[in-house]
């Protein structure tokens, strides 16, 4: 009788591969250079989509405020107030994180899985590589490294949306929408969503590399696992959210 895998037993299994991620490394020299690869591959080749999507996204913000909460009856710069609040505490942490664990997370368990499949981490374990430090510990380390220099991009190009939106639209003066901004500017904020997305980075990193590690089968074992590996994240990406955000703001 086949007993059928739990949450704990996935739980497990996942605190198991974790434990072996983080046993010491063999070769250091070998390692960073992976590093510095998995740095550029997650992180330096995921600015165009966050400068892209944060753009539009601020211009789309800025638009909607203007249109539905801004009255005669409010001061001109609750506009710029609230783009900046909703980028700085959810977008560009959270929703900007669901967003790369499309992209990342799939990537990540869709290379690993590929290698199980075509019995390349055996080969590593035979020739005595911990394969599961070898594969999975630089991509954790690279993209919690560049996350916080995507972060700061998004922020970025949402408030340069939000600009563009009042220059070339012509919903508001620039003026009113800076001075927004600028009003009662709390830089905690800033720094929980550094915090935040250090922990949505482990969480994409590890969770998908897990998924694509433990794959069985063929490819379609792969592609399954590539999917899993994305809601997953997202789930805990916003379990996590909710409990982060009530200790950092709480």
């Amino acid at each position: 009788m086949i007993t059928p895998i739990t949450p704990i037993m996935t739980f497990g299994k996942y605190l198991r591969l974790m434990g072996k991620v983080f046993s010491r490394p063999e070769r250091v020299r070998m390692y960073f250079k992976q590093y510095i690869n998995e740095m550029v591959k997650l992180g330096y080749d995921s600015i165009g989509i966050v400068l892209l999507i944060s753009f539009f996204i601020g211009a789309v913000i800025c638009i909607q405020i203007k249109l539905n909460i801004q009255s005669p009856w409010m001061p001109r710069m609750v506009v710029g107030y609230t783009t900046r609040e909703i980028m700085l505490l959810e977008f560009s942490s959270s929703i900007m994180c669901l967003i790369l664990s499309g992209k990342v997370g799939s990537n990540i368990a869709s290379e690993i899985g590929t290698m199980r499949v075509t019995q390349q981490i055996d080969a590593l374990d035979i020739m005595g590589v911990n394969s599961a430090s070898y594969l999975i510990l630089p991509k954790i380390l690279g993209l919690m490294t560049m996350i916080p220099l995507l972060v700061t991009f998004s922020i970025g190009a949402g408030i340069f949306g939000a600009f563009c939106t009042a220059w070339f639209g012509g919903i508001m003066t620039a003026s009113d929408l800076e001075y927004g901004l600028q009003y009662s500017f709390v830089e905690w904020y800033i720094w929980c969503g550094f915090i935040k997305s250090l922990f949505f980075a482990f969480i994409i990193a590890s969770v998908s590399a897990y998924f694509g590690y433990t794959v069985e089968g063929g490819s379609i074992a792969v592609g399954k696992a590539s999917t899993d590996s994305v809601v997953s994240s997202s789930v805990l990406i916003l379990f996590s959210d909710l409990i982060l955000t009530q200790l950092l703001m709480g």
